[in-house]
């Protein structure tokens, strides 16, 4: 069975021949400490050797993407801010006018060459690709976050334009991509962070309006072009996951091991069969602190309570550099063992 094969039958949640395993994507630093340990030169040798079944391809972060002739990122506030309360180029927006006068992306500047060619390049493995649409990030760093929650309440017309604005854009362009990348892609795979450690980040009633929705219809159109759909969500995403399996989810990203109710026989408690899990893997104590031995004995139990609709992986898909590279090994093998 190839990799392409085994991910595809996990996430429809039919028999495969082992559970998958997905590396994640590390820290930059960390890259040339696995590479000294195992012994590589690129990032495909040492998934290659780790028997990674996954592939992540996304334009959105490709410097070729967006060709802006001033030079401009598609939503790239965030690299002029230090903290995510820092107030973003809309915090005293009062006026949806003033929203529609904001120099927003244009599709025109789109370019997917780059992209397509590592596509085409990538053998039999499991493909997600698609723009990660950070769309509540982005969001937040065009208010600042305390004044995006707080329009919530006082000015919801402006969130709910502004929200469009960057939807819409992401929306447009995937299809754009998609048109192009045609079965190149198994799965559309996009992000984003709305758990803590102990729940939701905003109000639920606040998740319904201004979320929900468009998280719908990122879902739908991937299912349109016969894409599988796999969300990323950080933290404690407990209480939103029959939402998101209503939605058409079809594999939830990262399952925080220690995040409140994110722990393995909760989840299967409640949604195992339901959907497919990626992740579960702990990398806030088990591979910074435990031993090989230990990693493969929690692998292995992790398989045994979310399997076989599992793929491995570590809880937070960026290793930085504290996490023992003879862990990341331990966890790749315990797969194969199991």
């Amino acid at each position: 069975m190839t990799s392409k094969e085994r991910i595809k039958n996990i996430i429809n949640r039919k028999q495969a021949d082992r559970c998958g395993f997905w590396l994640g994507n590390p820290h930059p630093d960390t890259w040339p400490i696995l590479h000294k340990y195992f012994g590589t030169n690129t990032e495909e040798e040492l998934r290659i050797k780790l028997n990674d079944d996954f592939r992540w391809i996304t334009p959105q972060y490709m410097d070729s993407t967006y060709r802006h002739p001033e030079g401009k990122g598609i939503f790239d506030i965030w690299k002029h801010k230090k903290s995510h309360n820092q107030e973003g180029p809309l915090a005293n927006c009062g006026r949806v006018e003033e929203v529609d006068e904001y120099d927003w992306p244009e599709l025109k500047y789109l370019d997917f060459k780059e992209c397509l060619a590592v596509l085409k390049s990538s053998g039999s493995y499991y493909i997600a690709s698609g723009f990660w649409v950070p769309f509540f990030h982005d969001i937040i760093d065009l208010f600042g976050m305390e004044n995006y929650f707080l329009k919530m309440y006082t000015n919801p017309d402006i969130i709910h334009r502004v929200t469009e604005k960057v939807c819409s854009f992401y929306l447009e362009a995937n299809k754009k991509f998609f048109d192009e990348a045609g079965n190149l892609v198994d799965a559309y795979f996009f992000g984003n962070d709305f758990g803590t450690q102990t729940g939701l980040i905003l109000n639920p009633v606040q998740f319904d309006e201004f979320i929900l929705p468009w998280f719908n219809k990122f879902v739908l159109q991937a299912h349109s072009f016969g894409y599988q759909l796999i969300l990323h969500s950080c933290g404690s995403v407990f209480n939103v996951i029959q939402k998101l399996i209503d939605a058409g989810v079809d594999c939830l990203h990262p399952l925080q091991a220690k995040a409140k109710d994110m722990d393995a026989e909760t989840l299967a408690d409640r949604f195992k069969g339901k959907i497919t899990f990626m992740g579960g893997i702990d990398t806030q104590e088990l591979l910074v602190n435990g031993t090989p031995a230990q990693v493969k004995n929690e692998v292995k139990r992790i398989i045994n309570i979310l399997g076989p609709d599992l793929i491995v992986s570590p809880s937070h898909e960026a290793l930085l550099p504290n996490i023992p590279p003879q862990n990341v090994a331990a966890m790749a093998e315990a797969v194969l063992e199991t």
